[in-house]
């Protein structure tokens, strides 16, 4: 028989009004969720504030204070920095309890920047709480300088020199034998950009285990103060200005900290600061694509239900190519258009939405696949289901909540068919960015191509046992279907 013949006797054995209309349901489980949560818009007590962009397009973070003047194409800034201290504050109903402390990627140093505004352009070299001297650039550029602390007695010597769009951090243990940290080409700096002092310290995140060992995030308010003497700028010019880089000393946790800023006497200037110069681990818009999907366990397991009796009702071992191809086709132009619809509404930038809406859609259709041949092998409906639901969707929805230790979920997800659905991931892994990255937060321990692969293996598995050991003669067609009215 023609293969076209086959796949078209497949396709009206598989279109019953009950197949598509769950088909339907499942695509609106999809998207109602999806542009319930995109229309959701944050409450603010006057205006939400908008993202910050660097001028690659990303989200990032660029908050601190910064004690600062002009400088031209050619010239440096040097000082000796003795001192880096910092507060905690503790999260409510406590938030008003102040420790001591720094969390590891607080930093305080100095920067060369194209202007004050977030999100411009910029080169620092600093000193961090617990990753020693840091040389970073353009939000996600990170290069390792010496590691340990400082004090009176180990001051550190730090530098910054421009020449043209090259800036070079160098340090010093003695402020004569001088170490390069790093080099960038910041490209298009302005012939005069500002060069100075800054301080900043992002939140510190606290994980609270629940009962059953998976974990809460909670932030804590931090601040960072660094004590510089030694200031020199050769090739500035203008007063030495003070000001916060973003908005400062306004919330209630800052009330119970001295307030940021900068003070000079006697040559010593103190700076302090909260706030944050990197890459956001969330993606920003990016992330707002995956929110949107909080629906998809639900398709997942009314397609894995629907598939997977078909095939217990229906296959047989001549035609299990041509079934699985119908129910995978139909599932995939059913996610296609779910996704599209739902992370349309996010706004997200196209590469982004392309890779999460096709591969959403792929890795339904390779889910309904796999249930298809669950239901071949197996030859009965609910133990079908069963198989189906505890080898996907059971892991997929246990972990995308914090209900288990992370180890946990991530190996769930390294080795279920779950994996899979990492095609999903907006969230970044960045080194210096502290965040949970853990499978509830988002986070997914394969790349998205290594988890398509770990649930095309599962389905590849499922189709061969059902090839293998179905038997056409011993299956039973629905009574009344097209193949057994053909037969």
């Amino acid at each position: 028989m023609p293969i076209t013949e086959v796949l078209r006797r497949e396709w009206t054995t598989f279109r019953t009004p009950v197949r598509l209309l769950s088909l339907a349901a499942a695509a609106l489980a999809v998207v109602v969720p999806g542009l319930l949560t995109s229309g959701g818009q944050p409450s603010c007590d006057e205006q939400c504030p908008s993202a910050i962009t660097a001028r690659d397009g990303s989200v990032v973070s660029d908050t601190f204070w910064f004690r600062h003047q002009d400088l031209g194409r050619d010239g440096s800034i040097t000082v000796r920095l003795t001192s880096m201290t910092g507060t905690i504050t503790y999260p409510p109903p406590d938030h008003d309890e102040i420790v001591p402390g720094l969390v590891p990627w607080a930093k305080t140093g100095i920067i060369v920047k194209d202007g004050a505004r977030q999100g411009s352009p910029y080169a620092a070299l600093a000193l961090t709480g617990s990753h020693g001297v840091r040389f970073q650039h353009d939000y996600r550029h990170d290069v390792a300088g010496s590691a340990g602390g400082v004090s009176e007695q180990s001051p550190r010597w730090l530098r910054l020199t421009r020449s043209g769009d090259t800036v070079t951090g160098s340090e010093s243990s003695d402020g004569r034998q001088w170490h390069v940290v790093g080099t960038a080409e910041l490209t298009g700096l302005p012939d005069t950009v500002q060069v100075g002092l800054f301080a900043t310290s992002p939140g510190d995140l606290t994980l609270r285990r629940t009962a059953l060992g998976g974990t809460i995030e909670e932030v804590r308010f931090t601040q960072a103060v660094g004590v510089f003497d030694n200031v020199t700028v050769n090739g500035g010019g203008g007063p030495w200005r003070s000001g916060s880089v973003g908005e400062m000393n306004h919330t209630d946790w800052e009330k119970f900290h001295n307030a940021s800023g900068a003070v000079e006497k006697n040559g010593v200037v103190t700076v302090s600061g909260i706030g944050d110069i990197g890459p956001i681990g969330e993606g920003g818009a990016a992330r707002a694509a995956e929110k949107t999907l909080s629906g998809l366990v639900i398709a997942l397991v009314v397609v894995l239900v629907v598939v997977a009796g078909h095939g217990a009702r229906t296959a047989s071992r001549r035609t299990i190519g041509a079934g699985a191809a119908v129910v995978g086709s139909a599932t995939f132009v059913t996610g296609l258009l779910a996704a599209g619809v739902a992370v349309a509404a996010a706004s997200s930038p196209v590469p982004v939405f392309v890779r999460v809406v096709a591969g959403v859609a792929a890795a339904l259709a390779l889910c309904s696949v796999l249930a298809y041949g669950l239901g071949a092998w197996l030859r009965r409906g609910w133990p079908a289901i069963t198989a189906g639901l505890a080898l996907v969707a059971v892991p997929y929805a246990v972990t995308s909540v914090p209900l288990l230790p992370d180890a946990v979920a991530e190996w769930l997800l390294r080795l279920t068919p779950a994996a899979g659905f990492a095609v999903k991931q907006t969230l970044v892994e960045f080194p210096q960015v502290t965040a949970h990255y853990a499978p509830s937060a988002g986070f997914y321990p394969l790349p998205w191509w290594a988890g398509l692969a770990v649930l095309a293996a599962y389905t590849a598995a499922a189709l061969w046992l059902a090839s293998s050991g179905s038997r056409g003669s011993a299956t039973t067609p629905l009574p009344g279907s097209p193949r057994e009215s053909s037969g």
